[in-house]
């Protein structure tokens, strides 16, 4: 697409993130988000830098979809990683190149700031098509597993 237009969120894309994102819980683990606190959420990172920050992928004045950047300081590196999550495509929008689009803003932006040492995703174990995808791009598996203790997911 060579009329896309990459873009950070604004707070009139609040609820645009919030119904990808819930969207995307469902398609990709069955689970079914609060609207209000997905609203929140998303809300609460555009307001805050320091959480992170969304990029909007627009097509033809028409938003097609959004990814997610937050912050973890790597004492190891002396530097920030990256990590992308949030990605969502809109359907009628797949496979034709918005999250590339999306992915070489974040490398761009990345490599302005001067201070990031990695950019790093998870992806979910049988989400195939995403994990080849990220491999074409350039990227490559890590070593590290990732384990969590989830407190009251969905809750506002």
């Amino acid at each position: 697409m060579t009329d896309l237009v990459i873009r950070r969120a604004a707070p009139a894309d609040a609820t645009f993130i919030a119904a990808n994102n819930r969207a995307m819980a469902l398609e990709t683990e069955g689970k079914v988000l609060d609207p209000a606190t997905s609203l929140r959420g998303a809300a609460a990172l555009i307001a805050d830098d320091a959480k992170g920050f969304y990029l909007v992928a627009e097509h033809a004045s028409e938003a097609a979809g959004q990814l997610m950047v937050t912050y973890e300081w790597s004492d190891w590196r002396n530097g920030t990683f990256w990590w992308i999550q949030s990605v969502y495509v809109t359907p009628a929008h797949r496979r034709s190149g918005v999250f590339r689009a999306l992915y070489r803003r974040v490398q761009e932006m990345a490599a302005d700031a001067g201070d990031v040492c990695g950019i790093r995703l998870y992806v979910e174990t049988a989400n195939v098509r995403a994990q080849s995808t990220y491999v074409a791009l350039g990227m490559q598996r890590s070593h590290y597993e990732l384990y969590e203790l989830d407190f009251a997911f969905g809750s506002s």
